[in-house]
């Protein structure tokens, strides 16, 4: 059985997964109305894959046996000023994601959970390419501001297609998209 104050924090955690979730969607809306499809496209698989994170950390406890919350989230910036702000967001978003992730397996070690400690080893991992990947997405935004197009193009050229899914990740409460 997980560490009771693993279990606190991981259902803070689920919030602010889904909170994230929530602003990727807000982005990606952002960018659709700006006739920005590429942009909008990756805001709208990168909430997807928020809210898969969330699921996974549900079902984790699930099978844990142990009480998931479903917390309610702040609503998410809805306006920008340009199409930097968004970017910038994020990536300050998942440096807050690192950070909390960092915690969580604290917590695990200090309580010698090491089952808990095991589970989130694959979202430290995750948060490093959500960083690295924000990182070079607000470089190109910012090089593109006076014409979005670049960033597009970079988007169309640089960003691989569905991949599959990574056969290491956690299982998702719900089975996933």
């Amino acid at each position: 059985m997980p560490a009771t104050a693993f279990v606190e924090r991981l259902n803070n955690q689920i919030a602010h997964e889904f909170g994230a979730h929530q602003q990727y969607v807000a982005i990606a809306v952002h960018y659709d109305a700006e006739t920005l499809p590429r942009l909008a496209a990756f805001f709208y698989a990168q909430a997807l894959e928020e809210r898969n994170h969330a699921m996974m950390m549900v079902r984790y406890l699930l099978d844990a046996g142990v009480q998931a919350t479903i917390p309610g989230v702040e609503g998410p910036r809805t306006t920008f000023s340009d199409i930097v702000e968004p970017v910038a967001l994020a990536l300050e978003q998942e440096r807050r994601v690192s950070d909390q992730i960092g915690e969580l397996a604290g917590i695990a070690r200090a309580e010698r959970d090491f089952l808990s400690e095991q589970f989130v080893l694959w979202f430290l991992k995750e948060q490093v390419e959500e960083v690295a990947t924000m990182s070079d997405l607000l470089r190109v935004v910012e090089r593109s501001r006076e014409n979005p197009m670049f960033a597009e193009e970079y988007l169309a050229r640089e960003q691989p297609g569905d991949e599959g899914a990574d056969p290491t990740a956690p299982p998702v409460a719900g089975g996933g998209v």
